[in-house]
């Protein structure tokens, strides 16, 4: 065991099998451990939809109440010269203006959110160029295992 052997440290040395098993077992773990922060980014994204909605349905129920605050208020002043129809006018358009921000608010946020897993696809992209790298080193073990006939280079 002279030459480059003789230079090289010293592994545990294991069977192709056992490196397959072991690597099985590891990229398991990672694809589960990728899949946990997935539900966790995207519950997160849903807490933030649920928000959103709420706002824009409490804003869409304002207006709606707005317009029948707004139509007693048309029926009230065209039937009445009286006084009740400007309260009734009053409480539309507070109604009214109350909804259309809740509205307008609720679908600016739906239009900054980032609706993509981030994290989970950078990591995916990590493990893929891990892969890749892992792959690369393979092949040129294996290439050298060949051409110098040892099988320690794996």
């Amino acid at each position: 065991m002279q030459g480059r052997e003789a230079d090289m440290p010293e592994r545990e040395q294991k069977t192709i099998g056992a490196l397959f098993t072991e690597l099985t077992r590891e990229v398991r773990t990672l694809f589960r451990q990728e899949l946990e922060l997935f539900l966790a980014e995207m519950k997160a994204k849903v807490t933030d939809i649920a928000k959103d909605t709420l706002a824009v349905g409490l804003g869409a129920a304002l207006l709606y109440f707005g317009a029948f605050a707004l139509i007693a208020a048309i029926v009230l002043g065209l039937a009445t010269v009286m006084p009740a129809w400007g309260a009734a006018l009053l409480v539309a358009v507070a109604f009214l203006g109350t909804g259309v921000v809740l509205v307008q608010r609720g679908l600016k946020n739906f239009a900054q959110l980032d609706k993509k897993p981030e994290e989970t696809v950078a990591t995916l992209k990590e493990t893929v160029q891990w892969a890749k790298t892992l792959r690369n080193s393979s092949r040129r073990r294996t290439r050298f295992a060949n051409k110098y006939d040892t099988r320690k280079a794996i």
